[in-house]
């Protein structure tokens, strides 16, 4: 089998998102490995620490994936000043805690703008430029474990990752139907939990909402971070599997307990249920 240092070594990785959690997770993973990393996010001082931590093969570029042309333009540099793009993370992504009917507008808007078109705009403006280079490239497009669940109190981030899983299910099937699936290999990542900062600074409800149980939500997560993975640990996973063509790629194998139940769920056409002895 294929290693991680093997496939992945010498190459350029672009990873949005990558000033915290686990993007920078897979950015020291794939430093490690070799690859010259361009660190994107929107927070410009935590990717200058982080480049600075990693020195060589690692460059900061502040990006809002937001924003279709800072992505385009991200795009131009990456080719114009780094290199042929091995591997594209689109990592960038929000929580958001409380009832659906008590989230602001804003929270909703910003959750679609970075969890799914940033992961629109990521595609739309590296691969056709992977796929033109006929050289082995890896799209990953980081859903999650909640691409598969049904959680109250989290409704936009949930469904938010059923949408990035989506996407990537139907990207592979397009990447194979346009005839470039001997080169592009298209990846969704499905992380468990794993210690960031998503928790603490998701958004929150309306004045007039059931700000109670938002925060309750808040720190039930909070406690589930108190046992998460090392970032580092599940970058190192994440490529072991990528490595081995897997195309789920998961952190822990709670994830894979959780997509075989979302599988009986469906065969079975069950409703969703709420865990009554959950936090």
């Amino acid at each position: 089998m294929t290693s991680a240092r093997e496939t992945f070594s010498g190459g350029v990785a672009v990873i949005t998102g990558a000033g915290a959690g686990i993007g920078a997770g897979l950015a020291r993973y794939a430093h490690q490995l070799g690859m010259t990393v361009v660190l994107a996010d929107v927070d410009g001082d935590a990717v200058a620490v982080l480049r600075d931590e990693l020195g060589a093969r690692a460059v900061d570029v502040v990006c809002d994936v937001r924003d279709p042309d800072a992505v385009q333009e991200l795009a131009e540099r990456v080719y114009r000043e780094v290199g042929p793009v091995r591997l594209l993370v689109n990592n960038a992504g929000i929580e958001q805690f409380g009832y659906l009917w008590d989230t602001p507008l804003a929270n909703w808007q910003r959750i679609v703008d970075i969890n799914i078109s940033g992961v629109f705009y990521g595609v739309r403006s590296f691969l056709p430029k992977m796929m033109a280079t006929d050289e082995p490239a890896w799209v990953w497009n980081l859903s999650s474990v909640g691409g598969v669940v049904a959680i109250p109190l989290q409704t936009p981030y949930i469904m938010s990752k059923h949408a990035v899983l989506a996407i990537t299910e139907c990207l592979q099937l397009e990447v194979e139907n346009a005839g470039h699936g001997n080169h592009i290999h298209v990846q969704a990542v499905l992380p468990g939990a794993v210690v960031s900062n998503i928790f603490e600074s998701a958004g929150g409800v309306e004045s007039a909402g059931d700000a109670g149980s938002a925060e309750a939500q808040r720190a039930a997560m909070l406690d589930i971070k108190a046992t998460a993975m090392d970032p580092l640990a599940a970058a190192q996973t994440l490529f072991e599997q990528a490595a081995a063509g897997r195309f789920y790629l998961i952190t822990q194998d709670s994830v894979l307990a959780a997509m075989e139940r979302r599988a009986e769920t469906l065969a079975t056409q069950s409703p969703p249920a709420l865990l009554r002895n959950a936090k």
